[in-house]
């Protein structure tokens, strides 16, 4: 019997392994949603959220993670975190944990690649410097989780998107790490009409978190705090900021002080508690020592003003920068680097549907630290320090 080789039965034979391998929870990559029809699904062998994680790779907004803060910035150390590596660690720990539990990993890596994409420069600090322009110009809040959305389905190839699944984008939107929970439950089914009120919501300001649809969203969401929580810490360790015999007793009795343990102990009771559950979470006890290492690492660490010596001088570079790739739309001024480096050869819809402030807000959005800092006035340049 000669084996069928086309692009459909090799689909369908990993849908039937996908049918034998997951859990009764997961979500099926046959039951993937597209926005929009594509003529070349017939001729598609690879499994949706696949092509998912592969589109959002081949991304150029993937490619300026490399560039871009995760907490520390301008500072003279090259092994400091940035956001692409916790983009990598947080896909590790994700699908290491949805492996356990029966989920599609799949899904998961596409989700947790794309999660963090439509971060400004300069990490949360950026986030907040850039939503006061936007508001302040009639374009809502900026959240990066939206901007993720954005990028990946809006400005990417032009303007046309990539046409991700409802699922990864859902994922990517929820995903909302900063906020603590012990456990997520998935929330009802969504369709495009729903993400898009739900994006137009945290825009307004009306609605502020958003569980994921999936216990693949809640694996990634729940898995964005482990994976950032004890390297923020190991960072700060290495710059001298903090010591490991600060953390809280309960911290280092249930966690750990260093990076690897605290996310091995971390996944461990998260895999232990979670499974054959219709939940993602962790035990009581894991949980309230996650919740106290997280306000250690605010206080001692996000909050502290030792690293936020240069931020007056960033937020002048956005409030500058904004306001001039803002009179240069109203002037309609061609020689703008927003028109050589971002509008020319984008798509008329794009145009047509996003107001100047809109437009400058994703600029900006996309740039990477260098970028940004390249584009600011001589004298608005901060210089990065040897931390000492």
């Amino acid at each position: 019997m000669t084996l069928d080789k086309t692009p459909r039965a090799l689909k369908a034979g990993l849908e039937q392994r996908e049918a034998q391998i997951l859990g009764i929870r997961a979500c099926f990559s046959k039951n993937a949603l597209r926005r929009y029809s594509e003529p070349r699904s017939e001729t598609e062998y690879r499994l949706a959220f696949s092509a998912d994680a592969d589109r959002i790779l081949n991304s150029l907004a993937y490619t300026r993670y490399s560039d871009k803060t995760q907490v520390f910035s301008l500072i003279n150390n090259d092994h400091l975190t940035h956001r692409v590596l916790h983009v990598q660690m947080l896909s590790r720990v994700a699908r290491t944990i949805g492996r356990y539990l029966g989920l599609n990993t799949d899904l998961i890596e596409a989700a947790a690649m794309g999660h963090d994409i439509g971060h400004t420069p300069f990490g949360h600090d950026g986030e907040r410097f850039l939503s006061r322009l936007t508001q302040a110009a009639g374009a809502g809040q900026f959240h990066h989780n939206l901007q993720s959305m954005q990028f990946l389905d809006v400005i990417e190839r032009n303007g046309k998107g990539w046409n991700l699944t409802l699922q990864t984008l859902d994922a990517i939107v929820c995903h909302n790490g900063e906020v603590h929970a012990r456990t997520l439950t998935p929330a009802p089914p969504r369709n495009f009409a729903d993400l898009d009120t739900i994006v137009r919501q945290i825009r307004a300001g009306t609605t502020d978190d958003v569980i994921p649809m999936t216990m693949e969203g809640c694996v990634v969401r729940i898995a964005d705090t482990v994976s950032y929580i004890g390297r923020d810490f190991e960072d700060a360790v290495r710059l001298n900021i903090v010591t490991r015999d600060q953390l809280p007793g309960t911290c280092r009795e249930r966690l750990g002080a260093t990076q690897g343990t605290i996310v091995f102990n971390l996944v461990t009771d998260l895999i232990n508690t979670s499974i054959d559950q219709g939940s993602i979470g962790f035990s009581p006890r894991v949980a309230d020592a996650l919740k106290e290492l997280k306000q250690f690492n605010y206080q001692f660490i996000y909050k502290n003003p030792l690293i936020k010596r240069h931020l007056t001088g960033i937020e002048d570079i956005f409030k500058c920068l904004f306001d001039r790739y803002m009179n240069d739309l109203i002037k309609a001024d061609g020689s703008s680097v927003i028109y050589s480096r971002f509008l020319n050869g984008m798509d008329d819809s794009y145009r047509l549907n996003h107001s100047h402030a809109e437009i400058a807000r994703d600029f900006i959005a996309g740039m990477t630290d260098s970028y940004f800092i390249r584009q600011a006035p001589y004298h608005l340049r901060p210089v990065p320090i040897d931390w000492v």
